[in-house]
C-alpha cells in the first residue's frame, strides 16, 4: 500500500501534464491507496496530486472507482456553473462544467474505452482533467 501525499504547491500543480504509457501502471496503485485513505472527503484525484505529471486520474463513478488513462473529451453539453473544492487547494472556487460529456481513455489494461458520463461522475472527471492542464479552480 501506498498513500502518496496531497500535493499543495500551486507551482508544480499548475503544470501540464505528459500522457502516461504502460510503464506508469504503478501510479494506478497510488492513486487508488491514496483515494482510500482520502474516501470522506474526496471522489477523485489526478496523478498530478501526488507528485506524478502523468494523465491519469481516478474517480468515484456511482461508487466504484474508475481509472481513466489519458482521456479527451469528445463532446461536451450542457454548460453550467458550480462551486468546487479540491484536496490540493483551501476553500471552494466557481467555475464552469458540463452536464454530459463524451470521453475517448484507456482503462488500467491499457483498454481503449469511448463512455458518456452525465452528472457528478461527469463533474469529477472535467475537475480531474483541469489538474492535467495545471488549472487550478
Amino acid at each position: 500500500m501506498m498513500i502518496k501525499d496531497i500535493i499543495k504547491d500551486q507551482f508544480f500543480l499548475q503544470q501540464k501534464s505528459i500522457p502516461a504509457s504502460q510503464i506508469d501502471i504503478h501510479i494506478v496503485n497510488d492513486l487508488k491507496d491514496t483515494l482510500e485513505a482520502h474516501r470522506q472527503e474526496c471522489v477523485g484525484l489526478a496523478a498530478n496530486m501526488i507528485g506524478y505529471h502523468k494523465r491519469i486520474m481516478i474517480v468515484n463513478d456511482e461508487g466504484k472507482d474508475l481509472i481513466l488513462i489519458n482521456p479527451q473529451f469528445l463532446k461536451q453539453e450542457g454548460q453550467y456553473q458550480c462551486e468546487e473544492g479540491c484536496l490540493s487547494l483551501v476553500g471552494t472556487r466557481p467555475t464552469k462544467r458540463y452536464k454530459k460529456i463524451k470521453v475517448d481513455y484507456l482503462d488500467e489494461s491499457f483498454k481503449r474505452k469511448i463512455k458518456t458520463f452525465t452528472g457528478y461522475t461527469a463533474q469529477i472527471i472535467q475537475h480531474e482533467y483541469d489538474h492535467f492542464e495545471g488549472i487550478l479552480i
